[in-house]
């Protein structure tokens, strides 16, 4: 009788361990068969999103130095191959960077660019560098009158890009941009304006 009860304990003891284990396995698992794959930005195909940020710079030939806020927005695509991302976008910003010294007025009222980028992601952490083409406006202003250039040039930065919810990431970013001279009438020389620029911006990846 007493080993008929004995084999039953542990039957039961047996049947315990093996139901608890089950569940701490099932507790254990869960988390990452559910969290990860469904919490992961997936950095591959169209993006759009919008920017704020500050320009500072200098005229050549001139010792204005505009600077001031900017804004805009942007549109691009990327490519993924394992963790590298490469990719193509394109802006359009409005500035206030302005200045006026002695007769002359520089601003620069708009900008943009069209880069291609390349970086590393560490899963929803992205940093890349980014170059290409940029062009923009150049207006010179003395004694009421004013005339304006757009120039062309090249442009270049690194960035750091972090996804923060499902097809939400946001960015901090540096430009170089210089646009190259033309001649100015007004000014009796030949002005172009170079600048860097430092900006955060959101996207939203389809």
């Amino acid at each position: 009788m007493k080993r008929f009860v004995v084999l039953r304990l542990l039957a039961l003891f047996v049947a315990g361990w093996t139901t608890s284990s089950a569940a701490a396995d099932f507790n254990y698992r869960a988390p990452y068969t559910v969290n990860q794959p469904l919490n992961a930005l997936s950095w591959a195909g169209p993006y759009l999103g919008g920017n704020l940020g500050y320009s500072w710079g200098g005229v050549d030939n001139n010792p204005a130095k505009p600077s001031g806020f900017t804004g805009g927005a942007q549109i691009g695509y990327n490519w993924t191959n394992g963790p590298w991302v490469f990719g193509a976008e394109g802006d359009i910003q409005a500035t206030g960077a302005e200045e006026t010294f002695a007769p002359w007025k520089f601003s620069n009222p708009w900008f943009g660019t069209i880069r291609g980028r390349g970086g590393y992601a560490f899963q929803n952490v992205l940093f890349y560098a980014t170059a290409g083409l940029a062009f923009g406006e150049l207006r010179a202003e003395t004694f009421g009158l004013s005339e304006s250039h757009t120039n062309v040039g090249w442009t270049a930065g690194l960035g750091a890009e972090m996804g923060f919810a499902p097809n939400w990431s946001a960015k901090l970013e540096y430009l170089y941009v210089d646009l190259a001279n033309s001649n100015f009438i007004i000014t009796g020389a030949s002005n172009g304006y170079h600048f860097g620029v430092i900006r955060a911006g959101v996207n939203y990846h389809f």
